[in-house]
């Protein structure tokens, strides 16, 4: 049966030993936070509950504006990138910073939305969190089809 699902390397073999040595690498040499800028590392946190007739999808955006997220569909996939704008040295030297943790960068998810009814997708922002509701297509009453030969 379908669940929503968002795409990921983790759907791979997990035998594949060069794709172990760079998760390791990966792992050694990123900051603790995961927020290179890298969007193999930097992914923002979702949670997606089953509503009944549609999914609920929930995605943390803390620090974004509105103007900042894009939602999008091709071929079946909802893709969400946020990005955040990075200052200019001018300003940078003008605050004055001792120390800067806070990440700047553009983050992307994909999701595989293809039992969804796309065009009745309903989206809201407001306190840093995305929330999408994904209508699921209606099924089939009967479970089969029958198809005519020619």
């Amino acid at each position: 049966m379908f669940e929503i699902r968002p795409f990921n390397n983790k759907n791979r073999s997990e035998l594949d030993p060069f794709r172990r040595m760079e998760e390791l690498q990966r792992a050694f040499f990123s900051d603790p936070f995961g927020f290179w800028g890298d969007n193999r590392l930097a992914q923002f946190k979702t949670d997606i509950t089953d509503q009944g007739d549609s999914y609920l999808l929930e995605a943390d955006l803390p620090g974004f504006d509105k103007k900042d997220i894009s939602l999008e569909i091709t071929n079946d996939v909802l893709i969400i990138r946020a990005e955040r704008n990075t200052e200019t040295e001018e300003e940078d030297k003008k605050t004055k910073y001792v120390h800067r943790e806070r990440s700047y960068g553009s983050y992307t998810r994909l999701f595989d939305i293809s039992a969804i009814e796309s065009e009745n997708i309903m989206e809201k922002y407001e306190n840093g969190v995305l929330k999408i509701t994904l209508p699921k297509k209606k099924e089939n009453a009967s479970g089969s089809k029958k198809l005519d030969i020619e």
